[in-house]
């Protein structure tokens, strides 16, 4: 199960990392490549750069967390924090009215379900924690 879980934790973390790379790197193709952000909003380099960078951090401590278990729950639920938000961020504008509800099932791939991975890897590590 560990091998497994850890395996997970390297996994959404690379896809965290390289979704913030390509933020970095190229930010009005992530703009236009990614399905439902052009409705969000006119293109904003400077802000999709700034979130480029959080998910390359989120990534990287995923990655982290993997091989070094003395930090891995609090990077893992760090993480998880961020992603949670960002998720309920999503529910509220369909609450709000400013999104369809469509738009929760075309966001759940790459929105809801990392986080929801981040929460369960959180909870994990720290029931596997050394609490001394």
């Amino acid at each position: 199960m560990t091998n497994a879980v850890l395996i997970v934790a390297g996994l959404l973390g690379a896809g965290l990392t390289g979704n913030g790379l390509f933020m970095l790197a190229a930010p009005e193709a992530w703009y236009f490549a990614v399905p439902g952000v052009t409705t969000t909003g006119p293109f904003n380099q400077h802000l999709l750069r700034d979130i480029g960078l959080i998910f390359v951090l989120i990534g990287a401590g995923f990655a982290f967390g993997a091989v070094k278990p003395g930090w891995r729950a609090l990077l893992w639920s760090m993480g998880a924090i961020w992603l949670a938000g960002h998720a309920l961020f999503h529910v509220w504008e369909v609450a709000a009215g400013i999104c369809g509800p469509e738009a929760l099932t075309r966001d759940f791939p790459a929105v809801t379900l990392p986080a929801l991975m981040a929460v369960a890897l959180s909870v994990w590590s720290f029931r596997h924690a050394d609490h001394r």
